[in-house]
């Protein structure tokens, strides 16, 4: 254990440590790792299982949404089949011709896993003005 003076320590319950980043303080020991669980009565009443479906329907919404983005993107006409063959979306991509003639805006969902792959396809098929923005709850 380090060593370090009681008036420059705190103790804090941390996810990611953004926000002892944010503050300009560091880790510097792991007192503990823990996770949330949740356990459920079988034989939990009907209004209470309503209402324990609800929260767990909320919590996968919010944990489907850490693992994808929202992309909007302007691309020529000509390559929208292309690109739909990369990103297809959840049920199918959003296209919405723009202004200027022959060309679209396509908005889609993108895994993180394979995000940078999909950027690099894309812009091949001369996607442009890529916009990625984080979602903050998904429902599918």
């Amino acid at each position: 254990m380090k060593s370090i003076g009681l008036a420059d320590a705190i103790c804090d319950l941390v996810s990611t440590g953004s926000t002892l980043l944010s503050n300009g303080l560091k880790e510097v020991e792991v007192v503990m790792h823990s996770e949330a669980v949740m356990i459920m009565n079988p034989q939990l009443d009907k209004e209470k299982k309503t209402i324990l479906d609800k929260l767990l329907f909320r919590i996968e919404a919010v944990q489907k949404a850490k693992n994808n983005k929202y992309i909007l993107l302007n691309c020529p006409n000509e390559s929208i089949e292309k690109i739909t063959s990369v990103i297809p979306g959840m049920k199918s991509p959003t296209i919405i011709p723009l202004s200027k003639e022959g060309w679209s805006s396509l908005h889609s969902v993108v895994n993180e896993n394979d995000f940078w792959e999909k950027i690099d396809q894309l812009k091949s098929f001369g996607a442009q003005g890529i916009l990625v923005v984080p979602i903050e709850k998904m429902i599918v």
